[in-house]
């Protein structure tokens, strides 16, 4: 299977460059099971189009302002992106600079202070920042939120609200789940009132997300890896929410990977999901089955990712690609801070 299978052509004005004034004011195009016709919704419909006794799983990382700004000795600038923060105000991170930083570099930074080169992590650079107090709370105030890069513009004031869940809590991640942007208090009260219920993991969604497929051949493809947590109590709503003949939805492509890398590291016992945390590099795409969810909401994705992939293994290839087309032709907004899609396997969990 080739990267080139799950091209689409995507006009670059429906990519959205900003969100929306109300987070639940987006559309959802419902792709329902089988050959079943694709339907115009709104996010505020997603209580219609669930039952008491379902369960939504979100992901409730954090977005940390990951991005900051310096100066070499030589007075060249550097960029730093915060891959992921490590113990003692140590950072795996991107270095945008004209020239490779060497070991023992010091970088002189804008907001305060100074980060040292320590070495190389694979394609990452290890950093140990002197800084005023711990590294996650001084990005709180000197750090830039990390728009992603399909977004044309610096980030806003608005950004450091609307580039967060409203139950973002697990600080770590460098980008947004961003399928969990659409839920806003109201909607999730209606849903609650539904009979809907709520239930959390953790997945600290890395820089490497945008990365591109360097591969043309998908099986030679090696994730990037991302740490995850799922907790014994989400762990039991779903044991309790499948007892009770509910479903499982998932919100966003980030819960599915960090479900289908717990059923794998945790040790299934009896068939049953396991509690697990730990580090995944779980690679999604036709020919796995997922078994961990019902359904599925997520935002549009990038031609060619892993993560249409992903959801390509859910739906199917040609049943995705179709709905990806209707969506274009429907006008939808693409990517973090565009549309949804409520999606359904093709064969059941």
């Amino acid at each position: 299977m080739k990267k080139s299978d799950f091209h689409f052509d995507l006009p670059p004005e429906l990519i959205a460059q900003a969100p929306l004034a109300e987070r639940s004011a987006s559309r959802l195009l419902l792709v329902p099971p089988g050959e079943g016709a694709f339907e115009d919704r709104g996010i505020t419909d997603l209580p219609d189009l669930l039952q008491p006794g379902d369960l939504l799983v979100f992901n409730d990382t954090r977005v940390i302002p990951a991005r900051v700004f310096g100066h070499k000795p030589s007075g060249g600038r550097v960029e730093i992106l915060i891959e992921r923060l490590l113990p003692g105000n140590e950072a795996r991170a991107q270095l945008g600079a004209s020239k490779p930083s060497r070991p023992g570099t010091r970088i002189t930074l804008d907001g305060g202070g100074e980060a040292e080169v320590l070495g190389r992590d694979g394609a990452f650079y290890l950093l140990r920042f002197d800084v005023d107090g711990a590294l996650a709370t001084w990005l709180e105030r000197a750090g830039q939120l990390p728009l992603p890069p399909y977004i044309r513009r610096e980030p806003g004031a608005d950004d450091s609200a609307r580039y967060q869940t409203v139950f973002a809590r697990n600080t770590g991640a460098v980008a947004a789940p961003t399928a969990g942007l659409h839920f806003d208090e109201p909607l999730l009260d209606r849903l609650r009132a539904r009979g809907v219920g709520f239930g959390h993991v953790t997945l600290h969604v890395g820089a490497g997300t945008f990365q591109p497929m360097r591969v043309d051949d998908i099986h030679e493809h090696r994730m990037h890896s991302e740490w995850l947590n799922v907790g014994a109590d989400l762990v039991a709503q779903v044991r309790a929410t499948r007892a009770a003949g509910g479903r499982v939805i998932a919100v966003g492509t980030t819960v599915v990977r960090a479900l289908e890398s717990a059923r794998q590291g945790g040790a299934l016992v009896d068939g049953e999901l396991q509690p697990f945390a730990g580090e995944t590099q779980i690679f999604i795409f036709p020919g796995y089955r997922i078994r961990s969810v019902d359904a599925l909401l997520t935002n549009f994705h990038l031609p060619e990712s892993t993560l249409l992939m992903l959801v390509s293994a859910f739906s199917g290839r040609e049943r995705i690609l179709a709905a990806y087309a209707h969506a274009v032709q429907a006008r939808y907004r693409f990517f973090s801070y565009g549309d949804a899609m409520l999606l359904f396997p093709s064969t059941p969990a």
